[in-house]
């Protein structure tokens, strides 16, 4: 019954900045982990970030690593993904998750999904 929606996205020139957020309409929404993922065109899903439920421990891959940021309000049942210096490979839909149980860099470790939003980088 956790319903996830991702905005935010939209296309950039490469070098600049976009702030995705992630919303639920769960009351329980503090209580879960999350993570952010993307999937480009022909590629599997992959792992982008993940945040426990406290907001004190972060991953990140390290293909973003020292350019995107994941935090989280819990008051406003808000997880965000800071993309600084985006490059054309950012590319992507990027999609926002609930954890589960898992490796937290697996797709099968999340069970509620967002619909994803679109993130463009240009030359």
């Amino acid at each position: 019954q956790v319903r996830l929606v991702e905005s935010g996205g939209g296309k950039v020139q490469a070098g600049n900045s976009l702030r995705l957020s992630c919303t639920t309409s769960g009351r329980t929404f503090s209580t879960y982990p999350m993570g952010w993922f993307r999937q480009a065109p022909g590629k599997e899903r992959e792992f982008v970030a993940h945040i426990n439920w406290r907001g004190d421990n972060t991953y990140v891959a390290d293909s973003v690593k020292g350019r995107f940021t994941i935090s989280r309000d819990n008051a406003k049942n808000t997880v965000y993904l800071q993309m600084n210096t985006l490059r054309p490979e950012d590319t992507a839909v990027y999609f926002c998750a609930s954890y589960s149980s898992g490796d937290y860099y697996r797709p099968t470790s999340y069970i509620n999904w967002g619909q994803g939003t679109q993130v463009t980088v240009s030359s």
